[in-house]
């Protein structure tokens, strides 16, 4: 079977963009078809300044929501990352296998790094690293498919090349994964400003949607949406960035094409109000089942709990395999001191 692995960081509140770019497809389509596994990734959260406190009630709210979209412990397996130890374990021997150029040609670290430059701030190396970490968690459970947002496609064929790297110098250990992007919302920008992703990372802003709001919250900001200039309503994302965004999330909310969907309206407004709409009653079952799984943490907390159990079940041979193919003794080997031999 097909096993898929993929997961949300707990940098923010998770949005309408990680709702459509890649909830959705797991609740729907991966965990169904496949061996799947789900994970908060909360060591990535690590990588800038942040609250502990935030961190940690951030990511129990990520993994609430992962099941109140859906996802389903009988199915597949939704866990924390930091509560499996093989993806700390296997991430160094990766960045024995990585180069440097490697890290800084990823253009989220170049992104970063340049914001907090201009800020006079400094960079956490874990920043530059962390895309080996992320190859450590597909590799580990030796993924066929990372179904992810096409921002983070880069990162993914940076865990191919080190699978393959490490295959050829150590033998074969990992199996080399690829990338899914959903068809459609594969990347839902800001309406605000629809050059940049809807990104959780952003705590405030009315151009990010995010899964809690209140439906008055969510129609406010859907028709408060930055448009193009002209008049037409057209699919058209290189000229008409704001409209192509609308015209996209509207499709992913309805099952529609964004271009069919443009020659069925005449206005803006029309438009704003039908996308507006159609994001609350996704957005509805949602919100209602994270209302009951907040009333229920004993529940949560036990469905992370076997998933952990679970993961690492999964995780550590092909970890331990990597350890003993780099050249490492493995714990239950005697140890041979230099002058016997």
């Amino acid at each position: 079977m097909t096993r898929v692995f993929s997961g949300v960081k707990p940098t923010g509140h998770l949005t309408l963009g990680n709702y459509l770019g890649a909830l959705r497809q797991w609740v729907a389509e991966d965990q169904h078809r496949s061996d799947a596994l789900f994970c908060v990734v909360d060591l990535h959260a690590l990588t800038v300044d942040h609250d502990p406190a935030r961190v940690r009630r951030l990511s129990r709210q990520a993994a609430s929501l992962l099941l109140a979209a859906g996802l389903d412990p009988e199915l597949c397996t939704v866990f924390v990352q930091s509560h499996v130890d093989e993806h700390a374990r296997l991430s160094y021997l990766l960045e024995c296998v990585a180069t440097d150029g490697e890290m800084r040609r990823m253009i989220q670290y170049k992104e970063k790094a340049a914001r907090e430059r201009v800020r006079g701030g400094s960079v956490r190396l874990s920043l530059l690293t962390y895309p080996v970490l992320m190859a450590a968690d597909i590799l580990a459970y030796g993924a066929d498919e990372v179904p992810v947002g096409d921002d983070q496609a880069q990162h993914v064929e940076l865990a191919r090349d080190l699978a393959v790297r490490f295959n050829q110098r150590y033998g074969h250990t990992f199996v080399v994964p690829r990338v899914t992007l959903p068809k459609v919302a594969a990347r839902v920008m800001n309406l605000q400003d629809p050059a940049s992703k809807m990104g959780k990372s952003e705590d405030v802003g009315p151009g990010i949607v995010y899964l809690l709001d209140e439906p008055d919250v969510v129609r406010r900001k859907v028709m408060r949406a930055v448009t193009d200039s002209g008049s037409e309503v057209v699919h058209d994302r290189a000229a008409r960035p704001g409209l192509a965004n609308l015209l996209e999330i509207l499709a992913a909310c309805t099952g529609g094409d964004p271009a069919a969907l443009a020659a069925g309206y005449s206005s803006y407004g029309a438009l704003k109000k039908d996308t507006a709409e159609a994001v609350v009653e996704v957005l509805r079952p949602v919100r209602e089942r994270h209302r009951e799984l907040c009333g229920d943490p004993g529940y949560v907390e036990g469905v992370l709990r076997a998933g952990a159990e679970k993961a690492r079940a999964v995780a550590r041979p092909t970890v331990d395999a990597a350890y003993r193919a780099i050249g490492l003794l493995a714990p239950e080997e005697d140890v041979v001191p230099e002058a016997v031999r």
